[in-house]
Order: C-alpha cells, then structure tokens, then sequence
C-alpha cells in the first residue's frame, strides 16, 4: 500500500471524517404525518430527504468518494404509531429490511437511468393496479433522488477542480460505468444509499464476479495497470470502513459487509479470476474489518489460492470463512433452489447461503437450544426412571417443539417496503411489486445452537449414568439443580472423562449427528411457512452461544442452567461448529471428522467450524502451507463451513488492560470481525478462553 492509501486508512481509523457529520437528521416524520403518506411512500421519502441532505465531502486526493455526513436515520412513523402497525403482526428485528443481498451486477450493468426507465415502462403495464403504480412511482422517486446525489457531488468536484472525478459522478451510478474506477464509485454511492434508507447488514455479494469484466477490459487495454487498479480497490475497502460505527449490530463491527470471492459460475465452470487474488491482497494489506471475505472452495481448489488466504488469518483478520461449494451448493439444490442459482449463492451477514437480487430470505429467526433440548429430556428420562432411548425421544419432541414455537412466532411476520431496495432487486420492477411481498425465494433460517455442549451432555450421560452406572440419576438431578454446589469431583468426572465432540470418537459425534437429524426432521415436518417458503435449518449459534446460557431481552429460546456435560450455570456455550468450551480435543484434524459426520444435505442455512490457531503456526511460508492444508482437508472430508481465527492470549490479555494501545486488534467474534477492544467483556472473554490449535 502506498502512503496515499496508508494516509486515508489513518484517517479513518482516527476518526477524522466524523468532523463533517451534521447534528441532526432531517425532520421526515414531520413531513411524512402532514402528507399522511402510506408506509411505501413513507420509505420512499426516507430515501429522498436523507439523500438531500448529505453535504457533499471530497477530499483533495479522493478517488472514491461519499461520506455519510447524516449519522442518524430519522423515524417516519412516531413510536406509538409504529406500535399500531403491529399490533397484529412482528417485525424482523428492528424492522428495515436487512441482512439480503441486491443483484450488484445487474444494478451495474443497467445503471440507474436504465433502471428507471424499466419502472417508467412498467408502470404504464400496470396502470391500473392502485398498489403496483404506488411502489413504481416511489422507486422512481428514489432513482432520482440518487441521482441528484450523484450530480451535488459532481459539482462539488467541478468547484474544486476535479474534472477527473466529476466526469465520472456525471456517469455513474446513472449509466453502466466505462471502467473499473467507475464501477467501484456506482457501487460506494449505491450500497450507501441501502444504508441510508434504513435497511442493514447489507451484503456486496459475488465482488470478484460483477466488477472483474470492468478490470479485466482495463488491464486489456492499458488503461489500467496491476498496482493502480489495488490502490482503486484498497480506497473502495477503506470507504466501507468509514460510516460503519452507524452501522445497528449486536457488537460495533456486525455490521454485515460482506462478500464472496471465488467458487463456480451459474454454469458450473470455475469463477476464480484475478480479481479474486487481488481482493485477498488488498485486505490482507490493508488490514482491516470490512469487508468481511468468504472464500468459495472445493476440494479441488488451489493450494496457492488457499495459501494467500492463509496470510489473511495470519494478519489477525478472522476471515476469509470458507464455504465448500462440494457441500452447499448440492444442500440448496435439495432444498428447493434452482441449480444456476445454488452455484450463484453468496453469504449474508454471518454465514447463512443466500442467492443475490433473488432471495427476501430471514435466515436468523432465532435459535433451537440443543443444550435446553438435552437437559430437558434428561431431567425428564432420569426422573421416570426411564433410559437412553427414553432421553433420545424426549430430545426429538423438544427440538420440535422449539422450531414449532420459532416458526409460529413468525407467521405474523410483517416486513417494511423498501423501495429503493427493490431498484437493485431482480423482478420488482417488473412485477410491480416491493420486495418486501416476496422475491423468488422466501425461506426462514433457523439455528441450532450449542450442538458440542448438547452431545456431551448425551455422552456423559450414557457412559455415567447407563454404561459405568457410577452416577446415579437422583445425584446427577441433585447437581444439576445446585449447580454442582459441593459436587466438584462430580462436576470435573462429567467435564473431563466424558467422550467429547472434537475427537473424532463415535461415541459422542452420533449424538451430534442426532442432534442435527432431529432439528432437520422438524423443519422438514413443519411444512411451508405463510411466506410459501421452507425452514432452513443450519449449525451456526450467533450471539445465541452467549444469549441462551445469560438471557436477553425479548429472547423467545429458552435459558438453561447447569448441564450434564459439566457446565455451570451462566458459561457460555461453544459457538457455531466447535468444542465445548474447556474440552480437551485431539488437535484441528479431529475437531473436522467430528463434525464431517453431520448430514449437510439436510442442513443447508450455513454455520462454520470455528478454530483458533496460535500465532506461532504462521512463523514462515512452510507454515503457511500447513493452514493451507488444513483448509484442503475441511473441504475433502466433506465439511461445509469454516473459520479460522490466529490468538495470542498474551496480546488479547494486554489489550484488556491496555486497550489504548491495541486498537488496532482484529479478532473474529462469530460470522464476523471487529476490533477486540471495542467488544463487550463477555464477548472478550469468551475469545479468550477459546481453544487454540497447533498442528503437528
């Protein structure tokens, strides 16, 4: 990186842009109640006044430009009125839409004029349909309110004698871009502008597929070269950086920037490019927490690509994740989806599989406790003075009975218009119809939380309690409900010489595969949902390894207290794929035939194996290749997702006590990166005290 680039990355990680941000948003509640503007319009004027009022901000040496100088989204509907809109229904979240993908390269291809003119079009086709030409007339009036964006900024490069830059924001994003540089400046100001809307964790998809012919014909004709086009990239990844303390999230750095590299092209053939590459390098340079990069591989893929995406763990970045297409892309096709798009799939904010400018798809509707599943068909078996199988039919109902009570919750779902959003969308304009009444596909994800902890409990249960018959079963209740209060040596017999996942030892991993069987066999039997879509059932935990074990407000998933496995009351859980935390584990190998052994087909709403590998593994290039290696053998067992993290507990613990010094610190936290130092002490914690791997 040169000091040009180097100069913005500090100006950023310091802060200095926050000196333009203004004190107010605009008053569009005010305007949208004396109108009494409907929902859709509503949106739409969000969209409009939020663009009015950004204050162009350039910089002397920008190439890519737009700064959010407006920090807050204003409300378009007062709190008691909101509360009315849902009286009868629940929103996603915090209601925008979020956490879906727009169809980036058709929305470059076109360019917003072209965009526009389709609505134009279509709106004559529907003319007599109230509601259609109600969201045509509002995407249109968002186009244009983009636009006028696009032009204040040209002009303002005019006055400051940028002829360069103005005669690029005077093309795009209103016209398909003529370059590289130009593609990169319609996307900065089109993925903004999503953000600006109040719509989150919006993802940049596929980058390496819908930017590389815009490279690749500037490196053919000599307009560009290899070192300037990653300086254009390295300013683009800098720009994301620059608003995302704006951006709602559980912890600042969940913010959903995410895209995907590599993989397979609609058609099956390779989609590696050399912009694929070239992403990589740049972020490992650059080192910084967005975007946030998944890597599409197969077993098949090559040693020198993995190998540079190793230096990005070696960084201390926490990506790139891997998504082994041999894996999902056969899971989504089982699962309903085209196979032209299964291979076009990215990942959304974490990890969960989402097709681009298709899929109106809420992949996190919460998350089925296995832990509570578990202890709950234990106390009940144990109690009854039944057995295992007793226990194995308990945890079967439970898991179901928690997906029922997941997917009911949203039968009432209401999500919000989103007409800019819609712009980016394949199909709205055409049907006339808002994303928000369903896109091509419409599925509801659910997560099966704390898995590790589950199956050891199982194990510890059977080999204790049925096999050695050294536990009796009142004792085991007694402990579980004085938190092993007085009963330490009980405490440390089930957490240390119970079978746990993570050793590639049958015993414990079936109760895994159980595990996961039961949660797909409840989805499956649930049906399709009023969305006409399926539940997707997936091995991810979000912030539910923390949330299930503590509570959290408005959380429907049950907390559980002290576990079989040896757990106390109130420690977390593992997160996604991964060992119980304080399991003694083999080593990386063994962790990935343990969890091999789940049936992928039926699980297809993503969740990675999660490992942390000591520092010391990346001392030279022979090392590196080992990671590499590692990564090869997640693909050729048949694994779907993983994760790799680089720790050193000594720099984590200093950082804790001397964060002014560590701002820099990059950890991963669960499908995403932040700075360690800005995480709650929970989530430090728990980094922590995570395993950490060596390989031999």
């Amino acid at each position: 990186m040169n000091e040009r680039i180097m100069n913005l990355k500090r100006s950023i990680r310091a802060g200095e842009h926050k000196q333009y941000r203004q004190s107010s948003p605009p008053d569009v509640l005010s305007e949208c109640e004396a109108a009494n503007l409907s929902w859709m319009q509503r949106s739409a004027r969000l969209t409009c006044r939020m663009c009015q009022a950004e204050q162009p901000v350039i910089g002397l040496d920008d190439q890519i430009v737009f700064t959010r100088t407006v920090p807050l989204v204003p409300p378009i509907y007062s709190a008691e009125a909101w509360a009315e809109l849902f009286a009868d229904h629940i929103p996603h979240e915090l209601g925008p839409i979020s956490n879906i993908c727009a169809n980036w390269g058709l929305v470059l291809a076109d360019g917003l004029s072209k965009r526009k003119e389709m609505a134009i079009d279509s709106r004559g086709r529907h003319a007599q349909d109230a509601q259609a030409v109600e969201f045509l007339d509002c995407a249109i009036e968002t186009i244009d309110a983009v636009l006028e964006l696009a032009g204040r900024y040209a002009a303002a490069a005019r006055a400051m004698g940028r002829t360069d830059l103005a005669e690029i924001l005077e093309h795009v994003p209103a016209q398909a871009p003529r370059s590289f540089h130009e593609a990169l400046q319609a996307l900065r100001l089109n993925h903004a502008v999503v953000w600006m809307s109040g719509n989150y964790h919006v993802g940049l998809g596929r980058l390496d597929q819908y930017l590389w012919p815009y490279l690749e014909a500037d490196l053919a004709s000599g307009r560009l070269d290899v070192p300037s086009a990653e300086e254009l990239l390295a300013e683009f990844f800098i720009s994301l950086n620059r608003d995302s303390d704006l951006y709602p999230g559980v912890q600042q750095g969940d913010n959903g920037q995410t895209l995907s590299l590599g993989g397979v092209k609609r058609d099956g053939s390779p989609a590696v490019n050399p912009l694929t590459g070239m992403v990589l390098r740049v972020s490992r340079d650059l080192e910084l927490i967005d975007p946030k990069i998944n890597l599409r591989i197969s077993k098949e893929t090559d040693l020198d690509l993995l190998s540079l995406a190793t230096e990005l763990t070696r960084a201390g970045l926490g990506f790139p994740q891997y998504s082994n297409d041999d894996v999902v892309i056969p899971a989504l096709a089982a699962h309903g989806y085209a196979l032209e798009d299964a291979r076009d799939y990215t990942v959304a904010a974490c990890w969960e599989f989402i097709i681009p400018g298709k899929g109106m798809e809420i992949v996190n509707i919460g998350a089925v406790s296995f832990p509570a599943a578990a202890d709950v068909a234990i106390r009940q078996a144990l109690s009854a003075g039944q057995g295992l199988e007793d226990i194995l039919n308990y945890l079967a109902v439970e898991i179901r009975q928690q997906v029922k009570a997941l997917a009911d919750s949203y039968s009432r779902l209401r999500l919000a218009p989103a007409p800019y959003y819609s712009v980016l969308m394949d199909g709205c304009l055409e049907a006339g119809a808002d994303l928000s009444a369903g896109l091509k596909y419409n599925n509801f994800g659910i997560h099966g939380a704390g898995s590790a902890n589950a199956a050891d409990a199982l194990a510890a249960v059977r080999r204790f309690v049925f096999e050695e018959k050294s536990v009796s079963p009142e004792i085991l209740l007694a402990a579980l409900d004085a938190d092993f209060s007085g009963q330490d040596e009980l405490r440390l017999k089930l957490s240390s010489e119970a079978p746990k996942i993570g050793n590639n030892d049958d015993a414990v991993d079936h109760f895994l595969d159980t595990l996961f069987d039961d949660l797909a066999q409840a989805c499956e039997q649930y049906g399709r949902t009023p969305r006409g879509g399926i539940l997707r059932p997936g091995t991810g935990s979000a912030m539910y390894y923390i949330w299930l074990a503590t509570g959290h407000e408005g959380m429907h998933e049950p907390v559980v207290g002290a576990t079989a496995d040896g757990r106390r009351k109130g420690s977390s859980f593992s997160a996604n794929l991964a060992p119980a935390p304080g399991a003694q584990v083999a080593g990386p190998i063994s962790v990935l035939q343990s969890f091999s052994k789940i049936d992928y087909q039926r699980i297809c709403n993503g969740g990675p194996i999660t490992m942390e590998l000591s520092e010391s593994l990346f001392r030279n290039a022979e090392s590196i290749r080992q990671v590499a290696m590692l990564v090869r053998i997640f693909a050729q067992l048949g694994c779907q997702q993983l994760q790799l993290n680089s720790l050193s507990v000594a720099t984590l613990l200093d950082a804790k006590a001397h964060p002014e010094q560590h701002k820099n610190l990059i950890v991963r936290v669960w499908g995403w990166s932040g700075y360690f130092c800005e995480l709650a002490p929970e989530y430090q914690d728990h980094i922590i005290a995570r395993h950490r791997y060596q390989l031999h």
